[in-house]
Parts: structure tokens; C-alpha cells; sequence
């Protein structure tokens, strides 16, 4: 069982206008909780495009759990949110249960069906979550809180050790961002569950994640919070009022 679950060397990326992504180079240890983050146009969501393989790797690699994306197959082990919601059609007729279900049907064979194991699955994540008496509701008739909850609901209920985790709190309101956030640390904490989370919030995220990344198209800082506050280059790039405000330490 490896210890870096996620490894990329070198990584570059590159659209039509240009290099989002250059020389990209870290690794993630079972259990990490993650806080990238960045300026916007930084390349955040490329680079976890890149590491899904969802976009196009121009130079350099990407490994999960100690293998090669190209030969990675064991896709039942990451959970991903993606960073749009309105990737959900709201007056698609499907409940809650019946959507977090469908993380459990995209690892079956033909015919899928979800069993009495499954469903009881289910309920659990969504207890889990303190979504359990939305159940029965259509997705269309829930908050934008709920409805995040209830995707996160669906990339878990598989049991993922890895989950990625792109601007899920882009359109939450500051109250339920914390609360969500404190969420995910509790899900690293319980279920022992990798995190990689894309933010463009770097001080709230630094009150629940382990190690912040961040990028602008190149990784100028990989580390702990003790280590990026005591970093004499991210106090120039930041000014020491907004390091210590970012870190959560001090």
C-alpha cells in the first residue's frame, strides 16, 4: 500500500493561449488534507483536471496510489465534486437517495441494480452528512448548501480514499462554507480519506486542512501552515498581517 497517493513530476499543461501549468512537481501522503490554492487563472482546476485525466498532459507525469495515470484503472478508489452546479439539471425528477445512489451504480456491472446493502449504504452517508431526512426531496427543491451536501454524499458513499474536491463552496454563503469545510475535515479525520481541495478561500481553508499548495501555473509553496507562516518568501508575497491571517496557527 503506498504511502504518496498522489505524485506528479514535472507536470505541464497547455491550452491554445498558452502554458496553465509549468514544471509541476509534489506529492500527497495517505491522509493529507490538502488546500490548493491560488490566484484565478492560476490553474487550480487544470491541474486537477490533469490529475483525473480529464485534460490533455503535455510534458511530465502523474501518478495515483503508485501507479501511472495511463495504467490507472482503480477509479472506485477517488471520489471527485466537481466545481459547477449546474453540471445537476434541477428539474431532472431524481431524489436524493436516488442520486447519491448513483455513486454506488457507476461501480457495478450490467444489469445495475442497487441491493438492500446498497441502500442501507445510502442512508448511512446521508446520516453521515445530516442530509438523511431529505431523502425522499427532488435535488431541484434543495438549497445550494443541501444540493453540495448531497453530491459530497455521492463521491463518498463509495468509500474513496482519495477526494477531490473542486470550488465545492464557490456559491455557498460564508456561514454554510465553514461548516462545510469543517465537514471535510471531519471525513479526513474519521474515515482516514485523502483530501485534495481547490479553493479560492486560502483563510478559511487553512483553519481545517493539513498543507496548503499553491500554484500560479508553477507551485510556489508546498508545505505545512507552521511552514508557510514561518516562510520568509510567502511573508514578501503576502505581507505578514495576511500570512498569519491565511495560517491559522499564530
Amino acid at each position: 500500500m503506498p504511502d504518496s497517493i498522489v505524485s506528479t513530476d514535472q507536470l505541464t499543461c497547455s491550452y491554445r493561449e498558452g502554458a496553465v501549468l509549468e514544471g509541476v512537481s509534489f506529492q500527497v501522503a495517505r491522509g493529507d488534507y490538502i488546500g490548493i490554492v491560488g490566484p484565478n487563472g492560476s490553474g487550480k482546476s487544470t491541474l486537477i483536471k490533469a490529475l483525473l485525466g480529464l485534460v490533455t498532459i503535455n510534458r511530465g507525469g502523474v501518478s495515483l496510489f503508485g501507479t501511472s495515470l495511463s495504467a490507472f484503472r482503480e477509479w472506485h478508489k477517488v471520489g471527485y465534486l466537481p466545481q459547477s452546479l449546474h453540471l445537476v439539471n434541477p428539474v431532472f425528477p431524481a431524489t436524493v437517495h436516488e442520486t447519491v445512489g448513483l455513486g454506488l451504480l457507476s461501480l457495478k456491472h450490467f444489469p445495475k441494480r442497487l441491493n438492500r446493502m446498497d441502500m442501507d449504504k445510502i442512508n448511512v452517508t446521508l446520516n453521515e452528512l445530516g442530509i438523511l431526512h431529505l431523502k425522499h426531496k427532488l435535488i431541484g427543491e434543495l438549497s445550494g448548501g443541501q444540493l453540495q451536501r448531497v453530491l459530497l454524499a455521492r463521491a463518498i458513499v463509495n468509500d474513496p480514499e482519495l477526494l477531490v474536491l473542486d470550488e465545492p463552496t464557490a456559491a455557498l454563503d460564508p456561514e454554510t462554507r465553514g461548516r462545510f469545510y469543517a465537514m471535510i475535515a471531519d471525513i479526513n479525520r474519521t474515515r482516514g480519506v485523502t483530501i485534495l481541495l481547490v479553493t479560492h478561500d486560502s483563510g478559511a481553508v487553512g483553519e481545517h486542512a493539513s498543507k496548503m499548495l499553491y500554484l500560479d501555473k508553477k507551485v510556489l509553496f508546498f508545505g505545512s501552515f507552521d511552514e508557510f507562516c514561518c516562510s520568509p518568501e510567502m511573508s514578501t508575497l503576502f505581507g505578514e498581517h495576511s500570512q498569519h491571517l491565511m495560517c491559522h496557527r499564530h
